[in-house]
């Protein structure tokens, strides 16, 4: 990542979530830029209409979306050599070890469960930003793709 701001998308269809989220990121810290989206689609969109300069440097993505699901965004950016460089961390309310192995396998770079308080939301999210250049270098390790708060 450069020194410019650090840029970020969140692609979840639940509207209190975005906006926790961004809250979040408001307490952290200033010099995000943080664009929300509604589902994979909208998501898919915006991507294919970005300039690849001005792609985010972490992308959040719900896995229970309507109409594209995470999983299938997450399939569709790492299918494109032009998002090579997109940290992609999986922020969904399901712990399921399925999902986990799942994202693992097809290239998320962290797995965040929703913590269920706005204090465990700010910790975590701290942490996947300044690891996020980590979380990009292989090998990618199992052991450390479950990021908690």
């Amino acid at each position: 990542m450069s020194d410019q701001s650090l840029k970020i998308i969140l692609a979840d269809d639940d509207e209190a979530d975005r906006l926790l989220f961004k809250d979040a990121f408001f307490e952290i810290k200033s010099g995000i830029i943080i664009e929300t989206v509604n589902d994979g689609m909208e998501l898919m969109k915006l991507l294919y209409a970005t300039e690849s300069e001005n792609l985010p440097n972490i992308l959040f993505l719900d896995i229970n979306m309507p109409q594209k699901t995470g999983i299938d965004c997450l399939k569709e950016i790492r299918a494109d050599n032009r998002f090579k460089d997109v940290t992609i961390a999986i922020y969904s309310t399901s712990s399921s070890e399925k999902d986990m192995e799942e994202t693992f396998i097809h290239g998320a770079n962290v797995y965040i469960h929703k913590p269920n308080s706005f204090e465990k939301l700010k910790k975590v999210l701290e942490k996947a930003i300044m690891n996020a250049q980590v979380y990009q270098e292989p090998p990618f390790n199992k052991e450390n793709f479950l990021l908690n708060a």
